[in-house]
C-alpha cells in the first residue's frame, strides 16, 4: 500500500490478497474503531482538476477528525491512456481487484466520485452485494462528449441516470446543478459545496508579473470544453495569461501568439500567478462549480464569467466579488473595477471543514458509527 502526503490510504488493488470475508462480517468495526470510509474514484494523480484537490483534501479532513479513509485509484490497475487526453489514464480489468479491495477493508460506507471503470466496478460489486452507497456528481460528460463528438448529451444522460438513481444519494455542489439534474430525472440529490485554502491562496505582490496591466488570468485545463477561445478572443487592454495544460495548449499558442501561456503551475507557484494577476476569467459553461474560482477569489481577483451554472453559484449572490454578463468582454471590463478585498472576504465563507461534514452527513452507512465531527 501506498500512501498520499501521510493522510488516507490509497489501495492497491493487485495486492490485496487477503482471503474474502464471510458477508456478516464484511462491515464490522476494526479493532481500532475507527469509522472506514472507502471512495471510489477513476480521477486521480497525475491529473490536477477540482475532483483530485477536493477529494485529497476531503480526505485529509476526515482522517484529522478520526476516520479510516481509503481511496481506490486507477494506480491499483494496469492502465490505458482516455482517448483525446493522454493524461487521464483508464484502470483496465478493474472488477476483479475493485472487489476484493473492498471485501479486505469492509467499510462502513462507500463513496463512489466517478462514473468512469472503476466507479462502475464498485457500483456492480455494492448492487450485486445490497450494499448502499452514494454517488456524486463532478463533471458535465453528456456535454463534453457533444462538443468533442456531435454525439447529443440526450443519448448519454439516461446512462448517467441510470448509474446514479441507485444510489442512496447524488451529492451536487450546486443548488443550480441540482435543479439541472432534477429536471433531467435524477433523484436523491444532495448538497455536497466546495472549500478553499485561503491560508495558500491570499492576496501577494504584483510585481511577481511583468506584464502589461492589467492582467486577466485563467488557470485550469486547456481543453475545448472550457471555452477558453472565448476568453482569447476578446480585445481587451494589458494582458492575457493562462495556466494550465491539455489537448489544445500547442494550438491555442499557435493561433493566439499575444496571449502569454505559463503551463501547468502547482503548490505557492500557482498561487503567485493568482496573486499577481487583477481579474479572473471563467469562460465555461459547462462545469459544475468551477473551485478555481473560490483559490482566485481567495487571492483577491474578481471573478468574470458568462450567467451560468457555477459562476452563478459561486458569485452570483456577490456582484461585489464578480461580474456576470453574457458579453465576456463586458463582464471583463466591469469585475477589473471591483475591490480585492470585497473578493477575498466572499471567498473566506466557503470552508474545506464544512465541505466534509456536508460529505459525511450525506453518505449512506451500513453501521452508523458514533464518531462524528
Amino acid at each position: 500500500m501506498s500512501t498520499v502526503e501521510a493522510g488516507p490510504l490509497v489501495l492497491t488493488g493487485g495486492r490485496a490478497s487477503a482471503p474474502l470475508p464471510r458477508p456478516e462480517n464484511a462491515f464490522l468495526p476494526h479493532a481500532d474503531g475507527r469509522p472506514r470510509i472507502l471512495i471510489a474514484t477513476d480521477a486521480w494523480l497525475p491529473q490536477v482538476n477540482g475532483v483530485v484537490r477536493t477529494l485529497r483534501q476531503l480526505g485529509r479532513n476526515l482522517e484529522s477528525w478520526g476516520f479510516d479513509v481509503r481511496f481506490i485509484t486507477p494506480d491499483a490497475f494496469q492502465t490505458m491512456a482516455m482517448p483525446s487526453y493522454p493524461e487521464i489514464r483508464l484502470a483496465m480489468f478493474a472488477g476483479r481487484a475493485a472487489s476484493r479491495i473492498i471485501d479486505t477493508f469492509k467499510p462502513q460506507s462507500i463513496h463512489i466520485a466517478t462514473e468512469g471503470p472503476i466507479g462502475l466496478a464498485v457500483r456492480r460489486h455494492c448492487v450485486a452485494r445490497g450494499i448502499p452507497f452514494t454517488t456524486s456528481f463532478h463533471t458535465m460528460f453528456p456535454e463534453y462528449i457533444e462538443a468533442r463528438t456531435l454525439i447529443p448529451s440526450s443519448w448519454t444522460y439516461p446512462l448517467l441516470r441510470r448509474f446514479h438513481n441507485r444510489a442512496k444519494a447524488i451529492m451536487v455542489a450546486t443548488a443550480t446543478l441540482e435543479r439541472d439534474l432534477m429536471q433531467k430525472g435524477f433523484r436523491q440529490l444532495k448538497r455536497w459545496s466546495r472549500g478553499v485554502d485561503v491560508v495558500q491562496f491570499r492576496p501577494g505582490s504584483k510585481d511577481f508579473l511583468n506584464l502589461p496591466r492589467p492582467v486577466y488570468l485563467y488557470v485550469g485545463r486547456v481543453a475545448v470544453e472550457k471555452n477558453i477561445e472565448a476568453f482569447l478572443k476578446l480585445q481587451l487592454p494589458g494582458s492575457k495569461l493562462v495556466v494550465g495544460d491539455g489537448p489544445q495548449l500547442a494550438e491555442l499558442r499557435q493561433r493566439y501568439p499575444d496571449a502569454h501561456f505559463a503551463g501547468a503551475r502547482f503548490g505557492d507557484d500557482l498561487a503567485r500567478h493568482y496573486a499577481a494577476s487583477d481579474v479572473f476569467v471563467f469562460p465555461s459553461r459547462t462545469d459544475t462549480f468551477g473551485l478555481v474560482m473560490l483559490e482566485a477569489l481567495a487571492s483577491g481577483l474578481p471573478v468574470a464569467a458568462y450567467p451560468v451554472q457555477g459562476p452563478v453559484d459561486v458569485v452570483g449572490h456577490a456582484p461585489e466579488a464578480g461580474a456576470l454578463h453574457d458579453d465576456l468582454r463586458e463582464a471583463c471590463l466591469r469585475a477589473v473595477a471591483l475591490d480585492p478585498v470585497s473578493c477575498r472576504n466572499h471567498a473566506l465563507g466557503f470552508s474545506w471543514d464544512a465541505c466534509a461534514r456536508q460529505f459525511l452527513s450525506n453518505l449512506a452507512w451500513r453501521t452508523q458509527p458514533s464518531l462524528m465531527p
